[in-house]
């Protein structure tokens, strides 16, 4: 048990494996590739547990792509993400493929322009790695973004949490 608000996919496929996570503790399941295969399953999951859903779109030049980035398709982003507005998905995690892990700064245009076009928070993921990228993300949040995920920046110690929490807490005050 952690004192902190806990997210969890990968490889969710069914509403029984949600409702064994979110029985344990877990705040958001996300779905990724099943929302793409099975929109049902999304209606069905924010029905039965509501504010629980979030859906994670990865992309690859605005496109689509599912089975761990392995296969592209021809589904836009927004497309994808409109799919699922009305059906009260909590929010939408949009990771950009090509900057995940690579520290090459995330990709706030694509984001700002899906977080612009769909009434859904997005949280931007892919790209992260320093607070001038905190920042820019920061200031999203006029269009609906509401956070951002980061990993290999402090995997690596090219962030401190503590410092990217103090800078998130300076903009919003």
């Amino acid at each position: 048990s952690v004192p902190i608000p806990v997210e969890l996919g990968g490889g969710i496929r069914d509403v029984d494996t949600i409702e064994g996570y979110l029985s344990l503790g877990i705040r958001w399941v996300i779905l990724g590739t099943a929302a793409y295969r099975n929109p049902e399953l999304v209606s069905t999951a924010c029905r039965e547990f509501p504010g629980r859903i979030i859906v994670g779109i990865d992309a690859r030049d605005g496109q689509v792509a599912v089975e761990g980035w392995t296969e592209d398709t021809d589904l836009s982003v927004v497309e994808l993400a409109k799919r699922y507005e009305e059906k009260g998905v909590s929010a939408v995690i949009y990771t950009d493929i090509h900057r995940d892990g690579m520290s090459m700064g995330p990709n706030v245009e694509g984001t700002g322009r899906l977080a612009e076009k769909i009434s859904v928070p997005v949280i931007a993921s892919g790209g992260i790695s320093g607070i001038k990228d905190i920042e820019k993300i920061l200031e999203l949040s006029k269009y609906g973004v509401i956070g951002m995920i980061t990993g290999r920046a402090l995997y690596e110690g090219k962030l401190s949490l503590r410092e990217a929490l103090e800078c998130v807490k300076k903009k919003r005050s």
